[in-house]
């Protein structure tokens, strides 16, 4: 199965012709569920390139290959219906010459993923994961200063790992009855893969401290955010200088262009290799995979108010009331963990500043919540209002850096050595590393939605969530 399996249904022609060119070109293809037990490229010799170095020539050749190849994007509701089967009857429509004549059914549950549907999502991860994850090699093997940073130089091994080892399994089933078997096996590198990355947002946002580190050193003096020398720089160029006397880090526009890319990166990676591992596992009442069918803000928001006044009070002693108001009956497709990452790190911060903004043991003033929808509407907003005192007028564009950070040193340096494999947890201090709120906007941007905040100084923050309710917006890939 090529990419074309799980694209859209809204492309409309564009997306049969494709099909057809792949008919044409492959010797299986789940859109016509043909299986050859013989390979065009059966007599060739395999070269086994986990057992070669990263840096070799024929592993470099491999990713330059992969990373020229166009990336496949899909939207919400494009998951929902591969998941469900309903882009199963492509096997009947485009069959020329025979196929199955079950192919068209469906499962009774719908949250339910059939061995067909579990082919078709694994034949499409194992072309579109080698390519996505060598955009990123090649990204991290070129970007100024950090790709020198020693946490970062392990996310990148740990990326050409994952590539090796998915392009180690065929490229699709050798025959029709070997097709469970191999589907099994690829899961199983994926679940590997998964773990492992599982720690990247915390390796990345180390290798940002020690970026941070090397500049404060004066390790870098001389060299601008274009990497150039000084002397090749007019002074129109010199936007920023890299140096002990020009700390504004978190302006270097270029590592931030290159930490949006691979963060968004990264999320749909996660997303596509969770969703398809979810639906392996037993179907789960208005589940497909890892997206809710029902998914409720006033619930998410509950256990995000739970969870961040655990860890204000851990802290403080004490946290902040928060009320709901709005919609609270709404429910609409989405994936209930980017929501509740969203809104937790949103409440902490507003419960962090509340707190810090009056003063241990004062009468805080609640934080207040609207969860607005209407049929009409063509986005779910949550607005989360706080009198925590607002944010600089300054200080408004470096909230949105990834190496922007409020934290106290000590906390930095602490969660740096912090070594936890999960994206995101309540065990972390209240501020960390700096990548709280511009992962949130990568949440949120990653359907189609977005994330806005609107401050006023000495009184308090107003921050916006916008979850497009559709679910249509093709993932945002960077090149």
């Amino acid at each position: 199965m090529r990419h074309t399996d799980i694209i859209d249904e809204n492309i409309g022609n564009s997306a049969i012709n494709i099909i057809m060119e792949i008919k044409s070109t492959s010797n299986y293809s789940i859109t016509d569920c043909r299986w050859s037990s013989t390979s065009a490229s059966s007599n060739e010799p395999k070269i086994d390139y986990l057992s070669l170095p990263h840096s070799s020539p024929e592993v470099q050749n491999l990713i330059e290959h992969h990373a020229r190849k166009p990336q496949t994007s899909a939207s919400l509701q494009t998951l929902m219906k591969t998941g469900r089967g309903e882009f199963l009857h492509k096997l009947s429509k485009h069959n020329q010459g025979g196929g199955f004549a079950s192919v068209t059914s469906r499962p009774e549950d719908e949250s339910e993923a059939t061995p067909l549907v579990l082919v078709q999502v694994a034949s499409f991860l194992r072309r579109e994961l080698p390519i996505r994850l060598a955009h990123r090699i090649h990204d991290l093997s070129r970007v100024s200063y950090l790709q020198d940073m020693k946490s970062v130089q392990q996310v990148k091994d740990l990326y050409t790992t994952s590539f090796l080892e998915i392009l180690s399994v065929d490229k699709h089933p050798p025959t029709r009855e070997g097709s469970e078997a191999w589907e099994e096996q690829f899961a199983k590198i994926l679940e590997n893969i998964y773990e492992r990355h599982s720690s990247v947002l915390v390796q990345m946002a180390r290798g940002a401290f020690e970026l941070r580190a090397a500049i404060r050193k004066g390790a870098l003096l001389g060299v601008d955010d274009d990497g150039c020398d000084e002397g090749q720089k007019t002074s129109s160029d010199k936007e920023l200088q890299v140096g002990r006397d020009a700390v504004e880090f978190e302006l270097m526009e270029s590592t931030h262009a290159f930490l949006d890319r691979f963060y968004i990166s990264r999320i749909g990676i996660r997303v596509l290799i969770g969703q398809y591992l979810s639906l392996r596992q037993p179907p789960v009442e208005n589940y497909v995979g890892i997206i809710c069918s029902k998914t409720s803000p006033y619930e998410i928001v509950k256990r995000a108010i739970d969870d961040a006044a655990f860890m204000c009070t851990r802290k403080y002693g004490d946290a902040p009331e928060v009320i709901i108001t709005g919609r609270l009956d709404m429910t609409f497709p989405y994936v209930p963990t980017h929501l509740h990452y969203i809104m937790l790190e949103l409440l902490k911060n507003s419960m962090r500043a509340t707190v810090e903004y009056h003063g241990v043991d004062a009468d805080y003033p609640p934080i207040k919540v609207v969860i607005a929808d209407g049929s009409d509407n063509e986005d779910v907003i949550i607005k989360v209002s706080d009198e925590g005192g607002g944010i600089p007028r300054s200080n408004m564009k470096r909230i949105w850096s990834y190496l922007f950070t409020t934290a106290d040193p000590e906390i930095q340096e602490g969660m740096v050595a912090f070594n936890e494999n999960v994206d995101h947890s309540i065990d972390s201090p209240l501020a960390g590393l700096g990548y709280g709120l511009p992962i949130s906007r990568s949440y949120a941007r990653y359907f189609g939605g977005d994330l806005s905040i609107m401050s006023m100084e000495g009184y308090g923050t107003d921050c916006f969530v916008y979850l497009t309710r559709l679910g249509n917006t093709r993932e945002p890939l960077p090149i």
